[in-house]
């Protein structure tokens, strides 16, 4: 019986120091904004700070004259000029943007977060390398689809 109980405590250490720590929890929703606020401010090395490079951006989209849908992918070297010229003349977002960041999940060196942004949501995996979070993957869409 004290061998049983001594292996549930040493489980539940060892998941534990796998678990996320407020500091991890802090970096990741960082990572997270700088995505987003390097638009709304025309930061493109606030991009560049967040994603890796072989960050992958994929959403849905819906051909013109066919109206089949298909995946599109956007790379890390087009969302840093996205960053550069998609807000350069502070007309493309309201003056307070929303941009509410929620972690999903977590563990050791991995997290899902969601943020939720004025017209779209995006998911993001992202990763902790060499001491620092990166964005690896994100799919997002409208938050009414038919824009797609």
């Amino acid at each position: 019986m004290k061998s049983f109980i001594f292996s549930i405590g040493l489980c539940l250490t060892t998941v534990s120091s796998l678990a996320q720590t407020k500091q991890d929890s802090l970096a990741v929703k960082q990572v997270a904004l700088d995505y987003i606020e390097s638009q709304h401010n025309v930061k493109p090395e606030q991009f560049e700070r967040a994603a890796h490079p072989r960050m992958v951006k994929r959403t849905f989209w819906t051909d013109k004259e066919t109206q089949k849908e298909y995946l599109r992918e956007t790379f890390k070297d087009a969302m840093v000029l996205l960053a550069e010229t998609y807000n350069s003349k502070g007309d493309k977002f309201p003056s307070k943007p929303k941009k509410e960041v929620v972690i999903l999940d977590m563990y050791d060196k991995t997290a899902s977060v969601k943020l939720i942004a004025d017209d779209w949501i995006d998911y993001m995996h992202i990763i902790k390398l060499n001491g620092k979070w990166k964005i690896v993957n994100v799919l997002w869409q409208f938050n009414d689809s038919s824009q797609q």
